[in-house]
């Protein structure tokens, strides 16, 4: 790969724990690196998502939610402040429509899932106005040589521009119905 000249001369600036929660940026290798770490952990959220709510009867939400988040992972290696921004927001509505009904791990999960969104927004915040005037700010090569650099780093710059419009209509229609859920909710505690 060196020769080829494909691999990244420029290491990331931070260990991937720091990366995860905490994440900098100083080369285009770190903004790249944030894209696919927000991809991965969309992905790894949708599939949870779809697992439980599948087993718990719930399969169309089930279905409904990993398209979501999903997709979400698609607009954030893409470098989307709004897909960052709505997977978070849903995901805090979710838990709190939840309330305490999760015990014991399911909490521990929620809030793993919740500090590493909200760390993925501010990665891709920072990440989308990072553009210095060098040869660094140019991003790597996506490669496309394995199964998940196809996944990873050639499906969402193929998709995002295709689902985009659609994306913003279906998150927006899964707020309104989580806004509603939640006021409901409410309504209902308080009476």
């Amino acid at each position: 790969m060196q020769t080829l000249g494909l691999a990244d001369s420029t290491p990331r600036s931070d260990n991937r724990l720091k990366s995860l929660f905490w994440p900098s940026i100083q080369t285009a290798t770190d903004v790249d690196y944030l894209g696919t770490q927000g991809y991965w952990i969309c992905v790894l959220m949708a599939v949870v998502s779809l697992i439980f709510l599948v087993a718990t009867g719930h399969f169309i939400a089930g279905i409904c939610m990993f398209l979501f988040d999903f997709l979400s992972g698609v607009g954030v290696r893409q470098g989307s402040r709004y897909a960052a921004a709505m997977v978070l927001t849903l995901y805090l509505l979710d838990t709190l429509l939840s309330g305490l009904s999760i015990l014991g791990a399911g909490v521990a999960v929620r809030a793993i899932f919740i500090a590493l969104l909200l760390a993925n927004l501010r990665a891709t915040w920072i990440a989308s106005a990072w553009q210095p005037e060098s040869e660094e700010a140019v991003l790597p090569t996506r490669l496309s040589e394995t199964l998940g650099d196809k996944l990873s780093d050639q499906l969402p710059a193929w998709l995002w521009p295709k689902i985009q419009t659609v994306y913003y209509i279906f998150s927006a229609c899964l707020l309104a119905m989580a806004m509603v859920g939640t006021i409901a909710i409410t309504l209902h505690r308080v009476r």
